[in-house]
C-alpha cells in the first residue's frame, strides 16, 4: 500500500526526516505517533505529495509518487485544521467537493451520523470548531478511496460524534481499506489501531502492535510504554 525507503527531508538547516524506511500493508489501521517536531507531519505530507523529500523513494498503491499526482485521487485526506470559505453554506461546500471529485451518495448517511442536519443550510463561518470538524469528516469519508489519512480526527468532537467516528473507521477497515491516523489522544489510538509507527527526531523507533510495544518496554499501560520510548529510545 505504502512503501518508503531512505526518506530524507530538510527545511533549511533543520533535518526533519533522517533516512526513514517504512512499509504499510494493505488493510488495517496504523497510527503515526511522535512528539512535536518528531517528523510525523512531514512524513504524512510526503506521502500525500504536499512535501517534496530531498532524498528517498515513496510508492503509494503501487505507484512511484515522484512527478506523479494521479495517485492522490485514490486517497481521502482529513487535514488537522478545517479551513473552509466562511461565506459558503455547508450544503454548498459538500456539493462543490462532489463536483470537483466524483459523484457520491454517502454524504446523506454521514450527515445523519454526525447530526449535521440542523447546520446544513448555515454558513461555515458561523459554525463552531467542533461542527466544522464534523463537516471535515463528511468531506473525507463521502468517497470510497482505498487509503484514508486522518490528521488529528478527534479534534473538537463531542462524545457522541467520537463514537460515530470510531464506528466509521472500523466500517472502512472491514472493507479492506488502509487508514493512517495521527493523534495525541492515546486512549483513541489504543482503541482503534492495529499497529503504531513511532517517530522520534526524524527516525522510526518502533513499528508494530501495541501489545508488542508493551512487552518490549516492560510497561502494561500504553501511555507508559510511549513514555518509555521517549525516555529510553527503545528500538
Amino acid at each position: 500500500m505504502v512503501i518508503i525507503q531512505n526518506l530524507h527531508k530538510k527545511f533549511g538547516k533543520n533535518q526533519v526526516l533522517k533516512g526513514v524506511d517504512l512499509e504499510i500493508t494493505d488493510g488495517g489501521i496504523f497510527a503515526v505517533l511522535g512528539p512535536n517536531g518528531s517528523g510525523k507531519t512531514t512524513l504524512i505530507k510526503s506521502i500525500l505529495g504536499m512535501v517534496i523529500p530531498n532524498k528517498g523513494y515513496i510508492s503509494v498503491l503501487g505507484e512511484n509518487i515522484k512527478n506523479n499526482s494521479g495517485y492522490r485521487h485514490k486517497i481521502d485526506y482529513l487535514p488537522q485544521i478545517a479551513n473552509f470559505p466562511n461565506n459558503l453554506k455547508v450544503i454548498e461546500l459538500i456539493k462543490m467537493i462532489k463536483d470537483l471529485r466524483r459523484p457520491s451518495n454517502k454524504d446523506q448517511h454521514l450527515i445523519k451520523l454526525f447530526k449535521l442536519d440542523p447546520f446544513i443550510d448555515k454558513k461555515l463561518g458561523n459554525l463552531s470548531g467542533g461542527t466544522k470538524q464534523k463537516v471535515n469528516l463528511v468531506l473525507t469519508f463521502m468517497f470510497d478511496s482505498p487509503l484514508i489519512v486522518l490528521d488529528e480526527p478527534t479534534t473538537g468532537l463531542d462524545p457522541i460524534s467520537l463514537i460515530g467516528l470510531k464506528t466509521l473507521i472500523q466500517t472502512e477497515k472491514e472493507k479492506g481499506k488502509t487508514i493512517l491516523i495521527t493523534s495525541h489522544i492515546m486512549s483513541f489510538v489504543e482503541e482503534v489501531s492495529d499497529e503504531i509507527v513511532f517517530l522520534l527526531d526524524g527516525k522510526i523507533y518502533f513499528k508494530g502492535p501495541i501489545s508488542k510495544l508493551k512487552t518490549q518496554t516492560g510497561q502494561p499501560d500504553f501511555e507508559l510504554a510511549i513514555a518509555s520510548l521517549l525516555t529510553n529510545n527503545y528500538v
